[in-house]
């Protein structure tokens, strides 16, 4: 029986210079060229150095690294034949958002209109990992308990310590970008997913969106598909790194959806908890100190995404990523840390944020077939 709990993941990479690593605007040379061979499993994004790569629907782990290797080799050919590389992190090390140019469409002439600057100071890149769910009723229920756990996701994930040209001094500063947006954040507790989907239709209804994928939440039920999404993670560095994440991903919502059976929850935290965890992982990244509100003590992230992969172990050989899981212990170990950290070794070592920027174009295609130079 196939399990329910299928991936699809959305990465935003950015299309750099091969040269010297500068953000380069030419989406729409490589769609021209792109979409003929890969249809709608590329899209635009509403900067133009952004380019959006889409998985089909997979049924296991194995499937989406399988997906998304030939997906990532194919496109980072593309953007090699207009002499571009891909990067892959949450923000560009020195690139500012007023030198890019928009994409221009519909959707985001709208957005460009309501949000002014909001949007338009938009340089930033994310991966969404989606989990299929057994039923959609399910949703609410399990993500008012996995909420807990989006700070951990995003000290896993931090890869953003840079913006224009400044150590910003935070392992996560896109999490501090994406946060001025509206509807965005670490979502509200609902009662039950019919609450959730009357909230949703409130603000459809008063025109304050016109569909639910305007709420931008960390987390949130999609409005089309049968699956909840991940929405908190920087864009990792690398493949391997971004299967991790969505086997995390997966292992967690198949380990809730077990408990929901068994009638066992863990405790539902408010949002402003969560929120001071969250600033934690911004901040901090993999070494911060973070609260465990159910017993009132502090404790190192590190230790605490380490309970987290015990909590879902038992759930790792049903879904076959034992040896993702796994990766993720030895980057626990890894006495530099996540992405973010080793983007500041190397600027604390070199003092050069364009040896950031090949060290990111080199890191982004590790495990991938190397893309050809022109």
């Amino acid at each position: 029986m196939t399990s329910p709990f299928t991936l699809g993941v959305e990465e935003e990479f950015q299309t750099v210079d091969q040269q010297t690593g500068q953000l380069v605007s030419k989406i729409n040379a490589i769609m021209e060229k792109g979409i003929p061979i890969l249809g709608d499993k590329i899209k635009p994004e509403m900067l133009q150095p952004t380019i959006e790569v889409i998985t089909d629907i997979c049924p296991d782990i194995a499937a989406l690294r399988t997906e998304l290797s030939s997906l990532t080799e194919t496109v980072a050919h593309l953007v090699a034949s207009e002499g571009l590389a891909l990067v892959s992190a949450g923000t560009h090390p020195s690139s500012h958002w007023k030198d890019q140019q928009r994409t221009r469409n519909d959707r985001y002439d709208e957005l460009d209109e309501e949000y002014r600057d909001v949007s338009r100071s938009i340089l930033i890149f994310a991966i969404h990992i989606h989990v299929g769910l057994e039923s959609y009723e399910l949703a609410i229920p399990l993500m008012n308990q996995l909420r807990t756990w989006l700070p951990h996701l995003l000290a896993l994930s931090s890869n953003s310590p840079f913006w224009l040209g400044r150590f910003s001094g935070l392992k996560s500063y896109r999490s501090i970008v994406w946060k001025r947006f509206p509807r965005s954040g670490v979502p509200d507790v609902f009662a039950s997913t019919a609450e959730f989907d009357q909230f949703v239709q409130t603000l459809i209804k008063t025109g304050c969106i016109d569909n639910g994928k305007r709420i931008w939440w960390d987390m949130r039920p999609h409005p089309f598909f049968k699956t909840l999404e991940f929405r908190i993670c920087d864009m990792p560095p690398t493949i391997e790194d971004a299967i991790s994440l969505a086997a995390l991903c997966q292992a967690l919502i198949a380990k809730y959806s077990w408990m929901h059976k068994h009638n066992l929850m863990t405790p539902v935290l408010p949002r402003p908890l969560i929120d001071e965890n969250k600033w934690r992982a911004s901040r901090y990244g993999l070494d911060a100190q973070i609260v465990d509100f159910t017993q009132n003590r502090t404790v190192a992230m590190r230790d605490s995404i380490s309970d987290l992969l015990d909590f879902v172990d038992d759930v790792a050989d049903d879904l076959g990523s034992r040896n993702e899981l796994k990766r993720i212990r030895t980057l626990l170990a890894d006495p530099i840390g996540s992405g973010a950290d080793h983007q500041i070794a190397i600027y604390q070592e070199t003092g050069s944020l364009q040896a950031v920027t090949h060290y990111l174009m080199q890191k982004t295609m590790t495990g991938l077939t190397a893309s050809p130079a022109h």
